[in-house]
């Protein structure tokens, strides 16, 4: 939970929906509608009885959730990376120069730079500190000598990776990664017996259906 906000998860999948309130979370568990997938520690106290506050919970059964465009930006593009920079792995906490980097210390750089054509999309831009982005240049990574530590992709939607990047760190797990390759598929996390797991979609689909 973050400030009062708890990430729902799809039936099944347990591939992030939304975050909602913590009223709507436990009015869900309530109406036996969710579980529980993580709890928070904190508790909700009525006349009555305390309730435990959930952090994740899911919906029993799968719905159909249509597809939202992710819209791009330079907040949603450091989150999705964890403010790490693509080229050395830096990050806040990191001594660079015999300075401590904080987040303002990283920002965004376009792979083909904007000069040459580069947009701003998903897959074209990256976080990086900004010794790499400055050594870069306005250069391809292999014309600079350097290589990208991952691929650049696109978030199934922009607000859930702002929404689950700025809550707690039991949230990042759920983030959902998207392929943009001829073979597209989505990874989610499942637990089995306290094992997680990260398979493609379908394959979670049709266990949950045998």
């Amino acid at each position: 939970m973050s400030q009062g906000r708890v990430l729902l998860l799809n039936g099944s999948t347990w591939e992030p929906i939304s975050v909602i309130t913590v009223p709507r979370a436990i009015n869900l568990l309530l109406a036996d509608k969710a579980i529980v997938v993580e709890q928070s520690g904190s508790f909700l106290r009525t006349v009555s009885s305390f309730f435990p506050i959930p952090s994740v919970i899911a919906l029993r059964t799968y719905i159909n959730v249509p597809r939202r465009r992710a819209h791009w930006s330079r907040k949603g593009v450091l989150v999705r990376d964890n403010y790490t920079c693509v080229y050395c792995g830096a990050k806040p906490g990191t001594i660079q120069k015999g300075k401590v980097l904080t987040r303002s210390d990283l920002t965004v750089d376009h792979i083909l730079p904007r000069s040459r054509g580069g947009k701003d999309h998903w897959t074209n831009t990256a976080c990086a500190c900004y010794a790499c982005n400055h050594r870069k240049g306005n250069r391809l990574p292999n014309e600079a000598g350097m290589k990208l530590l991952w691929e650049p992709k696109t978030p199934r939607t922009s607000y859930l990776v702002i929404a689950i990047g700025s809550g707690p760190a039991a949230w990042r797990q759920y983030i959902e990664l998207e392929y943009e390759s001829g073979d597209e598929r989505h990874l989610v996390t499942v637990f089995v017996s306290g094992a997680r797991y990260d398979v493609p979609v379908p394959e979670v689909i049709a266990d949950t259906q045998s």
